[in-house]
């Protein structure tokens, strides 16, 4: 994420952040869940990490930027960070998406569990 900041030199740069923040959560687990449409919701530990990362990116992005407006810097670059984090999101989403689709989604076709199907198709509406 690039980042452009004035010195006290009359001169600007641009320069790369990359924001990591790795936070425990004392919700997490390694069992499985059950729907309400009966079929076990499992979450391999390692896809977890991904997504959990890049939620804690999004968080970072987003405390940027309330630092960019809290210090009155330029509007435009307020959006192009706006930008990064919404990129940020549906990156995220996609993620999410095609890691349901791999794993819920073929378990819930291979035992006939439309219900399962339907009710994904309506969060990917809600999403986009």
């Amino acid at each position: 994420m690039a980042h452009e900041h004035e010195h006290e030199h009359d001169h600007t740069h641009e320069h790369e952040h990359e924001h990591t923040h790795e936070h425990e959560h004392d919700h997490e687990h390694d069992h499985e869940h059950t729907h309400p449409h009966g079929y076990a919701h499992f979450h391999a530990p390692e896809e977890k990490k991904r997504q959990l990362n890049r939620i804690s990116r999004v968080i970072g992005h987003l405390q940027h930027v309330k630092k960019m407006i809290e210090a009155d810097e330029d509007c435009a670059d307020v959006l192009t960070q706006l930008s990064a984090t919404r990129s940020a999101i549906t990156g995220l989403g996609k993620e999410i998406m095609n890691e349901h689709i791999r794993h819920c989604i073929s378990h819930a076709i291979e035992e006939g569990d439309m219900e399962a199907v339907e009710e994904f198709q309506k969060a990917i509406e809600k999403f986009f």
